[in-house]
């Protein structure tokens, strides 16, 4: 297969803006084409993840950069769209299809929790299983019933994710928290605590890809190689959180998380131990915990001690959400995936400044959402 690359990254800030679609995600393609040394003109095709905003979106976005008869693609996959759209372009490169593509992710979200008639049956918003915080909490509590995991320990995750986005200029919420403040926030629904998980809101991210040899001819700045890029969706069940351990229904019924990281580290050619750092899905902060034992960083009921530890912190050994993750950031659904690889390729370039994980060569990128969607983004210095 062609090795494909990261040549050039933007990003608009995530928050909330008086702004629109068009602009926020324009400001970002065009922050990407700038990074890589590109016009618009030298872009092949273009995939727009996104979840709410409208049907051909990407046009709409793009346009703003001059008129084009390329091919412009909008992808959606729930929380997984920007790693479905950013597959996409990596298959249009491998295929020699395209030699440069850019992937962009855009989003405007509504306030409050997703309409559950986007995603649910009629018969699981009636039974109440359609709001987020209610399938969060019954994972965390049977996983503090299994493994004696503690409110303090998910609560330690929170706190670290927003101390680290105190560095971050692209985070919603740049504020530190004290573990008193976060345990004392109200309940959503327990053991989640209001400072525990994200909040929906506006932004975008992008990244312009090329095969390697493209990268070569024109003498990108810092190509970041591609070595993973898998998205799937649940095997068994709608529900995204099902791993393979005493909670499952079958001993084999592996988890999409657990599914996607194997492929993910088989197309690598690498292991968990091999990465130096990650941003992975925190919509609340013991999904994080929970993501630590899936992506095989520590055995199954031991994500509590990691974060005891100090091993998730940026001066760990495997550090996490260096950029204070979605808890911090927020999460506009369509440039979460999309952020979090920007924020890799940050890291690996060693522009990170005072959030820099030291000698980081090798970082993995992490989404988890509706409809079972995971997908896994790996890069390589």
């Amino acid at each position: 297969m062609k090795d494909v690359v990261i040549i050039g990254a933007g990003f608009h800030a995530f928050g909330r803006f008086d702004k629109t679609a068009e602009e926020i995600g324009s400001h970002a393609a065009r922050m990407a084409l700038a990074d890589a040394g590109l016009a618009w003109s030298d872009i092949q095709a273009s995939y727009l993840s996104r979840m709410y905003l409208p049907a051909t979106s990407g046009a709409r976005i793009l346009r703003k950069l001059g008129g084009t008869d390329m091919p412009i693609v909008d992808i959606e996959a729930a929380c997984a769209s920007g790693g479905a759209a950013l597959r996409q372009g990596v298959l249009a490169i491998r295929s020699g299809e395209c030699d440069v593509v850019m992937v962009l992710g855009a989003e405007k979200m509504p306030r409050g929790f997703m309409d559950p008639r986007m995603i649910y049956a009629d018969w699981q918003i009636e039974m109440g299983l359609s709001l987020n915080p209610s399938y969060w909490s019954m994972r965390a509590m049977r996983h503090m019933h299994e493994y004696g995991t503690t409110d303090l320990q998910i609560a330690k995750i929170a706190y670290k994710n927003h101390r680290n986005s105190v560095h971050n200029p692209n985070a919603m919420y740049r504020k530190e928290f004290s573990l008193e403040e976060i345990l004392g926030s109200p309940l959503v629904c327990d053991p989640i605590r209001r400072l525990e998980i994200c909040a929906p809101d506006d932004g975008a991210a992008a990244v312009v890809i090329a095969s390697a040899d493209y990268a070569r001819k024109i003498g990108a700045r810092a190509p970041i190689t591609i070595a993973g890029s898998v998205h799937t969706i649940a095997r068994y069940s709608a529900d995204f959180r099902c791993p393979a351990d005493s909670m499952s229904a079958t001993a084999n019924n592996e988890g999409p998380t657990e599914v996607t990281a194997r492929k993910a580290y088989e197309q690598a050619g690498l292991g968990a131990e091999d990465v130096d750092c990650f941003e992975v899905q925190d919509t609340d902060a013991f999904c994080e915990l929970e993501i630590y034992e899936e992506l095989q960083m520590c055995p199954v009921g031991e994500g509590g001690r990691l974060i005891d530890e100090g091993v998730t912190e940026i001066t760990g050994k495997h550090p996490v959400n260096m950029s204070g993750g979605l808890i911090s950031k927020g999460e506009p659904v369509g440039a979460s995936h999309l952020g979090q690889v920007v924020e890799i390729v940050s890291q690996l370039r060693g522009e990170s400044g005072a959030r820099q994980v030291e000698g980081a060569r090798v970082g993995l990128a992490h989404v988890l959402g509706a409809g079972g969607n995971c997908a896994i983004t790996i890069l390589r210095k």
